[in-house]
């Protein structure tokens, strides 16, 4: 695989707001609203923090994705992490996920077309799933900047079914490139 392109390694959904998602067969993502069944479909924002600040923002979270490295990392920090358990919909191989810029295009499986709208923000739920995984899941750079590590969120441009082992093709937005950001 080259860093433009990577597979699907297993995805997963919740239709109430669990902090796990169940790994399955396929989702189906739906244009502008996200993944059908699970809690954070929707136009506007479903994430309950969210909500409860302003129920009327976009929904720049429908969809979440984690990099299957991240787990492989965490684990020789001796953390046992598989997909679906800290929250993703999307769990991918071969793609620097956090070093794409904001706007990046991921065409998923047959038809469907993710855009990246941000990272993840680490959560304290982290560490109730096992102590430690929050700041685990955060790091700073050599000039002392915060680094998520938690996935990143983006928008449904084009639905379809996503299925375990299905490609994934990496379009970068026209230059200047903007880095990503919390969302």
């Amino acid at each position: 695989m080259s860093p433009s392109t990577g597979e699907v390694v297993a995805v997963s959904l919740s239709d109430t707001h669990t902090f796990s998602k169940q790994n399955t067969d396929a989702i189906h993502l739906i244009k502008g609203l996200g993944v059908q069944g699970d809690a954070h479909l929707g136009e506007t924002v479903k994430h309950r923090s969210r909500v409860a600040q302003d129920p009327t923002q976009p929904n720049l979270r429908q969809v979440h994705l984690i990099h299957a490295e991240l787990f492989e990392e965490l684990q020789d920090s001796g953390f046992q992490v598989s997909p679906g358990q800290i929250g993703e919909n999307i769990t991918t191989r071969g793609i620097s996920l956090l070093t794409l810029p904001t706007g990046a295009i991921l065409r998923i499986g047959e038809s469907a077309i993710v855009e990246i709208t941000g990272l993840r923000n680490p959560c304290p739920q982290l560490n109730g799933f096992q102590k430690g995984l929050m700041d685990a899941l955060l790091d700073h750079d050599a000039e002392g900047n915060l680094i998520r590590k938690a996935g990143v969120m983006g928008i449904v441009l084009a639905g379809g079914e996503v299925r375990p082992g299905d490609p994934i093709q990496v379009e970068h937005p026209a230059l200047p490139h903007r880095p990503l950001e919390r969302v």
